[in-house]
């Protein structure tokens, strides 16, 4: 209990640190550099990066458009996080970690920050099948589409280990970027049972970048059956077990109710 408590304090101080940490760069880079929306920052590396950092956002928008039921907030939230980056990511956990009361801080937070209220007990009324393969199709597009990127842009311009790539913008969009990596570190260290596990697929998001995220979120997909509700790929083995049992006592209490 006391454990679930303060790791929800621990997380809630390290995503408030990150956004001002991002706040600080932003208002850092505009000084010394000015405004990002110059034609001749658009190199091919810090094109590349862009696409990186956006396939990144991918699976955080898809997880906000499943946590806000209003059409408007969703809208709202996934610009933000399209225009304003890792700093929306940052605001919108620590706000959603200041939503949990004090019981679900205590048992199994991590499962009460990623779902809906209404999934917390195991429902989902809705047809899941056609959803599940358009989310494997998505994030296994969008990790080819990575790597097209990224195999174009060496082939074209070369490494990207070269100093003089790095400029102000550039520096600035790695920062948002390893920000939204944090964020999903975070998700995957709760999934992943084992260290290697944890270890593994960390490393492999800090150096291969959305290739790795959209590897790993469209694996988590696959490990889901046409009957799961879609939402159960949030949740570690142990929690989408305790889900699905839910979730099938629901549908015989729904049989024998028609019986």
């Amino acid at each position: 209990m006391a454990g679930g408590a303060a790791l929800v304090g621990w997380l809630k101080a390290v995503f408030i640190v990150l956004g001002t940490l991002m706040v600080a760069t932003l208002i850092y880079t505009i000084a010394i550099d000015g405004l990002p929306f110059r034609i001749e920052l658009l190199t091919p590396w810090m094109a590349a990066t862009l696409v990186d950092y956006y396939i990144n956002v991918v699976p955080l928008a898809a997880w906000v458009s499943y946590k806000e039921t209003n059409w408007v907030a969703r809208v709202v939230w996934i610009i933000l996080l399209v225009c304003l980056g890792s700093v929306t990511t940052c605001g919108y956990i620590t706000l959603q970690l200041f939503k949990l009361s004090t019981e679900e801080s205590t048992h199994d937070p991590m499962s009460h920050l990623l779902l809906q209220d209404q999934n917390k007990n195991g429902i989902d009324h809705k047809n899941n099948g056609l959803r599940l393969t358009t989310a494997r199709v998505a994030f296994s597009v969008l990790g080819f589409i990575m790597l097209g990127t990224l195999v174009y842009t060496i082939t074209t311009d070369g490494s990207p280990f070269r100093k003089e790539l790095l400029t102000p913008w550039l520096t600035a969009t790695l920062v948002d970027f390893y920000i939204n990596v944090a964020a999903l570190s975070v998700w995957v260290v709760y999934k992943e049972s084992r260290w290697f596990g944890k270890v593994a697929w960390i490393a492999g998001l800090i150096c291969f970048g959305s290739i790795v995220t959209s590897v790993y979120v469209a694996y988590q997909f696959f490990q889901l059956s046409a009957f799961d509700p879609l939402y159960l790929v949030l949740l570690n083995s142990k929690q989408r077990q305790v889900q699905s049992f839910h979730v099938l006592r629901i549908v015989l209490l729904l049989m024998c109710s028609c019986d």
